[in-house]
């Protein structure tokens, strides 16, 4: 049997036991270490779990797959993913794999980071498209996410943005020379996503400014809607995201004994140091504008500068939410 297992979000205790039991039966146990970590070290899981735990590197995974599933069956061989197995990170390819070889399979599901944010107050059936927000470096800095996320404001449901986590990556310069010397590992922190966030946003409104400058010069827009050179009038196209205007959420260690949640506007959750926020691992929330009651409030507890903070004024003026009592 080929049993993929999910590990949850914070130590060796969060398995299940029905996944514990699979692995003490393992001949083989694999923990996949390239897209998510848990908040301890490979050791304690061998001394919790009494097997041997190989390390799956994105290599061993991707290209000698084969080698995770030799044998799977005739013995046990267990693959475990830190949080859900088939949540946030899906591993399908090898479950493909493995039943196209006639080899049993069974998948055992945990918590991940994809239900684990209802700690945030907020309903998991009022979020839209989940965001992957990579690093930004100083020649690249992809924001085809941002589309995902103004047609989720745009119909006013919450995002999840999952921050990018570098393990075992090649500098170009290494991965040019065929050189296997890896960077140490890099986990992406709220302000530095904030910034990005705030950085693509300002680029794409001033993109559109420059378009519709563009447009009232050539006389191509239509009356009533600003005016250019030719007398006629631009559209002016209001950003989705104003920094001040939108609520967020930052979401760090979340399943873990020092989990912490901040929320507050863009603007404000900007300015936190990245000491404030802690250690990895780490996500983010944008907050739609179906906004409920209930959500506002429980997800204020966590506001920066408590009742006085910007979150409950633009709650209010912005989302167009009333506050709830509890007497």
């Amino acid at each position: 049997m080929f049993y993929v297992i999910g590990l949850g979000l914070s130590d060796e205790k969060d398995i299940t036991v029905k996944g514990l039991e699979a692995v003490k039966k393992s001949e083989r146990v694999y923990l996949e270490s390239y897209t998510s970590i848990l908040m301890v070290d490979k050791e304690r899981l061998e001394a919790f779990y009494e097997r041997p735990v190989i390390t799956a590197t994105r290599e061993l995974v991707e290209l000698e797959a084969d080698e995770i599933l030799k044998d799977a069956d005739k013995v046990d061989v267990s693959f475990l993913v830190v949080g859900d197995p088939l949540g946030a990170t899906t591993h399908t390819d090898l479950l493909l794999r493995a039943r196209a070889q006639g080899i049993p399979t069974q998948t055992i599901h945990n918590a991940s980071i994809m239900t684990a944010l209802g700690s945030t107050g907020l309903q998991l059936y009022n979020f839209g498209q989940t965001l992957s927000m990579v690093f930004y470096t100083e020649n690249w800095k992809p924001d085809s996410w941002f589309d995902k996320l103004e047609e989720n404001l745009k119909i006013g449901v919450h995002t999840l943005v999952l921050l990018d986590i570098k393990v075992r990556e090649q500098s170009e310069e290494n991965m040019a020379r065929g050189r296997l010397i890896y960077e140490p590992p890099r986990f992406m922190g709220p302000k530095q996503a904030f910034e990005q966030i705030l950085y693509t946003e300002a680029a794409r409104h001033q993109q559109l400014s420059d378009e519709d400058n563009k447009e009232g010069q050539n006389g191509d827009t239509k009356e009533g809607e600003g005016e250019g050179e030719s007398g006629q009038e631009v559209e002016r196209k209001e950003s989705l995201l104003p920094p001040d205007k939108t609520l967020a959420i930052s979401l760090s260690r979340i399943g873990t004994p020092t989990q912490r949640l901040i929320s507050g506007t863009l603007e404000e959750l900007a300015q936190v140091s990245e000491e404030e926020f802690g250690g990895p691992l780490h996500s983010l929330v944008i907050v739609g504008k179906r906004l409920h009651a209930l959500e506002f409030e429980f997800a204020g507890k966590f506001a920066i500068g408590g009742e006085q903070g910007a979150w409950w004024k633009v709650g209010q003026e912005v989302y167009g939410v009333e506050r709830e009592t509890f007497n």
